[in-house]
């Protein structure tokens, strides 16, 4: 038995979870609605306010879908209740970033501004030129965004300049040495 998929979902009460048929689990909240499909093998119950996620069969694949299917439907009802956020930050001269419209626009000392368009169902604020928060109901979307950004310019070893998430340590190298 898989140690995730047979914990329960606890759900608030502004939260609605009904399956339709084919699968697809739709999760209604507060901030929006999600639907996903449920792999093969697998199956959900409501019981006393929780949610249970089964599998049919203890074949090898169904197993193996039991605790991500469980992950899936668990980010989902996280994500119509509080959402989820990255934060980035862009450290270098000159370099900054604003938002206007569906379209964010950064200076990353390229000859030219690189245009990022953000997808539907993604927030990004920038805060301070700097500071970027890119937010959003659909946890792989945000994660997918917030990467997408940080590849436009990774940080460098040797200064650092370039964007990163909030937190992340960049390991520094050592510049030439000037020879006496």
């Amino acid at each position: 038995m898989s140690r995730i998929g047979k914990k329960p979902i606890t759900f608030p009460k502004n939260v609605k979870i009904s399956q339709k048929s084919g699968g697809i689990v739709k999760v209604e909240g507060p901030k929006g609605a999600l639907s996903s499909k449920l792999p093969e093998g697998i199956t959900m119950a409501i019981a006393d306010g929780n949610l249970v996620i089964e599998r049919k069969s203890d074949e090898r694949l169904a197993r193996s879908y039991h605790g991500l299917a469980r992950t899936i439907i668990g980010n989902m009802v996280n994500g119509v209740s509080n959402g989820f956020e990255k934060r980035l930050e862009i450290s270098g001269v000159g370099y900054r970033a604003e938002v206007s419209g569906n379209s964010m626009k950064l200076l990353l000392g390229f000859s030219s501004p690189v245009q990022y368009n953000i997808p539907k169902g993604i927030e990004v604020k920038v805060d301070k030129q700097i500071n970027i928060f890119v937010s959003g109901i659909d946890k792989q979307l945000v994660g997918r965004v917030a990467a997408e950004i940080r590849a436009l310019k990774k940080p460098e070893p040797y200064k650092g300049k370039g964007i990163k998430y909030v937190g992340e340590y960049i390991k520094r190298k050592a510049g030439k040495s000037a020879s006496a």
